[in-house]
């Protein structure tokens, strides 16, 4: 499979830009395209399925382990020509503490992929030449084996740029202006999802491809691409992975704009365990499917439209009813939407929490462990998890009912956190996880939902 990586020094240097274009131009020429993502982000994915037309896939070794990388990719880039994998923030920034594990740069190793290097040319000339110096000799097993340029002011900053690469030996494939029409609008969490942008996202990544295909050399990027080993892996396979359950219980998982945080390997290890996985509209859809047996609700946006998700009565009490008896899998705006009330306006009340819009942005990856049995674990099952997101629930965990601790953890200086709520057969909280990682959880579920289905065909 002909890979490569695209990373940059820092965020913000236009790492998106450039890899949603390469993928929607490459698409355009003729190529079939595997789009990937380093870490947990789930916004970019989304722009990167409406460049590719596949599922936008994430990698990420801190969630999935490294040992799980290459065969999750091998699985996302079956069937195409070529493979782009926008990297995470700059080149060797992984999780916090460590020497980089789950950078881009550990992602590029460990799928022996060459390094396509975006630099924000904005306010450098010569310098740049001492940037990439840095970058190519700071761990020379990773391999930048190409430039683009962004953000260049004029013909003669190019000539300059293009000088300093010369330099350093590394070739310029690309050069693209300033210009605001490439940039995808943005909010509190990063970028607006491609869902809810709607058609000026599908304009904005035309725009992108068209300037692209213009400015970058696409010749040159498969050349570059091509420049790898065979990957000696098997493919993953979720049906590998999970033992199928009988009935074919119906899965009711939230979708549309307010709900888009999901990896695509979790309905994949959904249907493969046996689920018949259909996707409900919280903002349009008035309640659950017919025979609905589990429900899960993924991470989102929410809040951004808590009073639209309000008025559709409809479905929040069809959810309500559904959670008294049957399983239900939330997490972060799946944990908000089950809630009392987000914001001042009514959710589903399943919880009795209250969630609200916070200035603190919560971040970062969590070893947790579960206190309690649950539809997805037993108690004590370990796993990597990652909060993001600037609301907050109160209480945060437990409470009233007999809830207890979805999960918990030890904070930054050591202290035990516990956080979310086990209701029940209700398993809610703020920890996004990767099904990859854990497909005993999905297959959990998944038998907890055919016994759902089986006392519904047992009272008709």
């Amino acid at each position: 499979m002909n890979r490569l990586v695209v990373a940059a020094p820092a965020s913000g240097s236009g790492k998106t830009t450039v890899a949603t274009g390469l993928m929607a131009a490459l698409r355009r020429a003729g190529d079939r395209v595997a789009p990937f993502k380093v870490g947990p982000d789930y916004i970019d994915p989304g722009y990167h399925g409406l460049a590719t037309g596949r599922p936008g896939r994430n990698l990420d070794p801190v969630m999935v382990g490294e040992h799980r990388v290459a065969s999750l990719f091998a699985h996302g880039a079956r069937g195409c020509d070529l493979a782009v994998v926008e990297g995470v923030m700059g080149l060797f920034d992984g999780r916090v503490d460590t020497e980089g594990v789950g950078s881009t740069a550990h992602v590029a190793k460990l799928l022996s992929a060459p390094v396509l290097f975006v630099v924000d040319a904005r306010g450098q000339s010569r310098s740049l030449a001492a940037l990439l110096h840095g970058f190519r000799g700071y761990d020379p097993t990773v391999r930048l084996g190409g430039v683009v340029l962004n953000q260049v002011g004029s013909e003669r900053h190019e000539h300059v740029l293009r000088g300093a690469c010369a330099e350093v030996g590394l070739e310029v494939l690309g050069v693209l202006p300033r210009d605001d029409r490439f940039r995808l609008p943005s909010r509190h969490l990063g970028l607006v999802t491609a869902a809810e942008h709607g058609q000026a996202a599908l304009d904005a990544v035309d725009a992108i491809a068209s300037a692209v295909a213009e400015h970058v050399d696409l010749d040159a990027v498969r050349r570059l691409a091509a420049q790898v080993p065979a990957l000696a892996v098997p493919a993953w396979d979720p049906a590998a992975e999970v033992e199928p359950v009988g009935g074919a219980p119906v899965v009711a998982v939230a979708g549309g704009a307010a709900f888009t945080f999901g990896y695509a390997e979790h309905v994949e290890l959904l249907r493969a365990a046996g689920a018949d996985v259909v996707v409900v509209d919280p903002l349009r859809d008035p309640g659950l499917p017919d025979g609905t047996a589990g429900l899960v609700l993924p991470g989102g946006f929410p809040e951004q439209h808590a009073h639209e998700l309000s008025a559709n009565t409809g479905l929040r009490a069809a959810v309500a009813a559904f959670a008294r008896t049957g399983p239900v899998h939330a997490e972060c705006g799946g944990l908000l939407y089950l809630a009392r009330e987000l914001d001042g306006v009514p959710m589903c009340g399943v919880l009795d929490a209250v969630g609200s819009m916070t200035p603190k942005l919560t971040l970062g990856y969590r070893d947790a462990v579960a206190p309690a049995d649950s539809v997805l674990a037993v108690a004590g099952t370990r796993i990597t998890g990652h909060e993001f997101h600037r609301t907050a629930l109160s209480p945060p965990c437990g409470g009233p009912g007999g809830a207890r601790p979805a999960w918990q953890w030890r904070g930054h200086d050591q202290r035990p956190v516990a956080e979310g709520f086990v209701l029940d057969r209700v398993h809610a909280s703020y920890l996004h996880t990767h099904p990859a990682s854990a497909p005993g959880a999905v297959a959990r579920f998944a038998r907890a939902c055919a016994g759902t289905s089986a006392r519904h065909e047992a009272t008709r």
